[in-house]
């Protein structure tokens, strides 16, 4: 039987070490972004997160401690606990702040679609495996896209549209390697672009106002004096509504900007940024706590942080390219490509380079059920990179 010893020299400690940096450096800027609060929930922002990450980084020892493929062989209990607790979501959630029915209070505040989106990973990289050979047919890709459709539209519906693309993503990825072939790629391109009208259509408004501000960055009424005095500065739609600026709309995007355009090579120093603790910047502590890192820490700081969060993905593929089979090598795929996304639109926002989702940056944004996620991501993944060689003793 296997060596429970010969596994943990298998650990990979400079994952473990990375990840739990990232943590640290999370922890440091979310207690500048806070600093002076006088909202109690802001106030308890900092506590919550070293609790989430300390438990957390104990989780990814418990994880780690768990054979892959037992998850793997219970993926049919897992699916269905994952479409269990999202329809508990639709049938008793209570609404967060950004408006969402995304939450259960379970003595505290959790994120069902969090824990889903890691625990469907699993699910689909045991349901590609077991049709590794047939990926070249059409329907083998169809019942993985709806394998992964059926979790992803409850979470859309919440609405929950950031981590509803996370997941299609990390299904893209986790099929890509299993297979995916070109042809199939361009058939769900132009069936997609058929079906946006229908997406757009069923979008919340705030949803279809954010790809609309990020689309439209053109003039405002904030620039005419006279409507600024006047107190007028809202647009009318057709229907007579008054609909905000586009300006205001832009408001913390473009406080963003100024907030890593301000931080030069190295920083304002550290809780020393104007735009942070002037309060310029709203939801600095989760959307934006890059625009918090740049700001205060600099080029140097943002830079750092982007490669350090690089290196916990190059570890990740690492354990694909040198797990002992398909299913762990798929666990880690969609691990590191749920770290990848979230991480380019989560900076690509703060840049305004991409339209505000409300994702959150890994391992470094205020959030106790996104860290938690991400942690037992890396559980999994070190899961695998400890099972990669199998001794056999007598």
């Amino acid at each position: 039987m296997q060596s429970r010893v010969s596994i943990w020299r298998d650990f990979d400690f400079i994952l473990l070490g990375t990840t739990a940096l990232l943590v640290i450096i999370g922890i440091l800027m979310i207690r500048s972004a806070t600093m002076d609060a006088v909202d109690t929930e802001l106030i308890a922002r900092v506590p919550s997160q070293i609790r989430f990450g300390i438990v957390g980084l104990a989780v990814v020892f418990i994880v780690a401690s768990v054979d892959y493929r037992l998850l793997g062989s219970l993926h049919g209990f897992i699916y269905g606990f994952v479409l269990f607790i999202l329809g508990l979501v639709a049938a008793l959630g209570v609404v967060g702040e950004a408006g969402a029915q995304s939450w259960l209070n379970v003595g505290l505040q959790v994120q069902p679609a969090e824990l889903g989106k890691i625990l469907l990973v699993i699910t689909l990289a045991q349901f590609l495996a077991d049709r590794y050979l047939e990926m070249d047919r059409l329907r083998t890709v169809m019942l993985s896209l709806f394998h992964v459709g059926v979790p992803t539209l409850m979470v859309f519906l919440q609405p929950d549209l950031g981590t509803a693309t996370v997941m299609v993503f990390v299904w893209f990825v986790m099929a890509w390697a299993a297979g995916l072939r070109l042809k199939h790629i361009g058939m769900f391109a132009l069936v997609g672009l058929s079906l946006m009208p229908v997406v757009w259509a069923a979008m919340e408004d705030y949803q279809r106002q954010r790809i609309i501000t990020f689309i439209d960055t053109g003039e405002s009424c904030y620039d005419d004096p006279e409507l600024m005095r006047s107190g007028e500065c809202v647009f009318v739609d057709e229907d007579g509504n008054g609909i905000p600026d586009n300006k205001d709309r832009r408001y913390n995007i473009d406080q963003a900007l100024i907030s890593i355009g301000s931080g030069g090579f190295m920083g304002k120093g550290y809780a020393n940024g104007s735009q942070t603790q002037g309060r310029f910047l709203r939801v600095r502590h989760t959307d934006f706590i890059f625009s918090v890192i740049a700001e205060e820490l600099g080029f140097v700081g943002a830079t750092s942080v982007i490669i350090l969060i690089g290196i916990v993905i190059w570890r990740c593929l690492l354990g694909a390219a040198r797990a002992a089979d398909p299913v762990g090598s798929l666990i880690c795929y969609g691990v590191g490509g749920m770290i990848f996304f979230q991480t380019i639109v989560s900076i690509g926002m703060n840049l305004s380079i991409l339209p505000v989702t409300g994702l959150t940056l890994p391992f470094v944004s205020s959030g106790g059920s996104s860290l938690l996620t991400m942690l037992i991501g890396i559980g999994m993944v070190e899961s695998v990179i400890m099972r990669r060689r199998v001794r056999e003793f007598v």
